[in-house]
């Protein structure tokens, strides 16, 4: 886990980045691409112990690493990098799924951003990606973080690892309220404390972080194991059930509509929105739709815009709407949009966003 606190922003706008990577052919076309943009420059290391003698020699504004490296593993790397000189890490990794877990605890150990390396054509796929390579880069380098003292966390229902269980509980179809959350970088941490605060009885909670495909099933599946509520990675058709949070899918779009039955949840591809797919702002204008006043909206740290009209939208059609302040977010761009597109109704830190949210939702 980690803490946050303000960074002072750079002045000049350049940014520093350092590419840890034992694949020369990822090397060489991550600085190609990145050196693109005249505001970023490029150093490159083949493996961390290469890495922390140029750090020692200049410090980077942001690391973008591999996790399977020679002579230290990704994880190892970060948690020492972290421990000494706390600085901006995007994870680069492989979609397996050793690689997808690693990835996940890779943020929870403070790296801001995970992005996917496709096991052919590394080229072709980075190529492709480039202006999101470089929007993951200048959103790291804007990132605030300092290291948290380990803290020991009480085993949950300590009592059921030895007692026998009762029938599970039944989920009850989500009601007239519904909770729809939008978050980019800094967001996996954030949304993990917002929903490990919910209880069983919670309104369904549908979700937009900006993740690569895999990782959100790798992702939803450890929120699942760590909370009370049920978490899973959305797939077309699911129902939206109280107690139950929904994360969209990396690279489709997440929606909701209004049934007989309930509130639905439905997947499709699509192009980018508002730079994204899942895009929060996809996400936000179908719940204005389907919910109107009887949705709650929240917004949380990320770079960039994507939310902020699909917000206004839910609150122009009487939801209401809570976005996380800037103390408290890793990178207050998406909440900054939304407060300044007159959409948020209420702005709170991190630790009171699933309190405000409970208590808006039973209004």
């Amino acid at each position: 886990m980690i803490s946050y606190s303000h960074k002072p922003k750079k002045s000049d706008g350049n940014i520093h980045v350092l590419v840890v990577d034992d694949s020369a052919v990822v090397r060489q076309v991550m600085q190609g691409i990145l050196s693109a943009d005249p505001n970023i420059r490029v150093s490159v290391a083949a493996d961390p112990i290469i890495a922390f003698a140029k750090i020692e020699k200049e410090t980077p504004d942001v690391v973008i690493t591999d996790l399977v490296m020679p002579r230290m593993d990704g994880l190892t790397f970060l948690r020492k990098l972290m421990a000494e000189r706390p600085l901006p890490v995007v994870v680069c990794s492989e979609v397996a799924h050793r690689r997808t877990e690693d990835a996940i605890s890779a943020l929870e150990l403070g790296a801001v951003e995970v992005i996917k390396k496709p096991k052919l054509g590394v080229r072709d796929f980075l190529n492709e990606s480039a202006v999101m390579l470089i929007d993951v880069v200048r959103s790291a380098a804007q990132a605030k973080l300092t290291p948290a003292p380990f803290l020991p966390v009480a085993p949950r229902n300590t009592a059921d690892a030895v007692l026998p269980l009762g029938p599970a509980p039944r989920h009850q179809p989500a009601g007239d309220k519904i909770i729809a959350v939008g978050a980019s970088t800094g967001g996996t941490e954030a949304i993990r404390e917002f929903l490990d605060a919910m209880p069983t009885s919670c309104p369904g909670i549908v979700i937009v972080q900006h993740m690569p495909e895999v990782f959100t099933r790798a992702f939803a599946d450890r929120l699942n194991r760590d909370c009370k509520i049920e978490v899973k990675e959305a797939a077309d058709g699911d129902r939206i059930l109280n107690g139950r949070a929904l994360i969209a899918p990396g690279n489709h779009h997440l929606l909701v509509h209004s049934t007989a039955l309930g509130y639905i949840a439905q997947v499709q591809e699509g192009p980018l929105v508002s730079r994204h797919r899942p895009s929060v702002d996809v996400l936000f204008r179908s719940i204005a739709k389907a919910a109107g006043p009887n949705a709650v909206g929240v917004i949380m740290t990320g770079m960039g815009n994507d939310g902020a009209q699909g917000l206004l939208e839910m609150r122009n059609c009487g939801a209401l709407t809570i976005a996380q302040d800037e103390a408290s977010c890793v990178v207050f761009g998406m909440p900054k949009e939304a407060i300044a597109r007159n959409a948020v109704a209420a702005v709170v830190p991190l630790r009171r966003l699933a309190e405000t949210a409970l208590k808006m939702a039973s209004c």
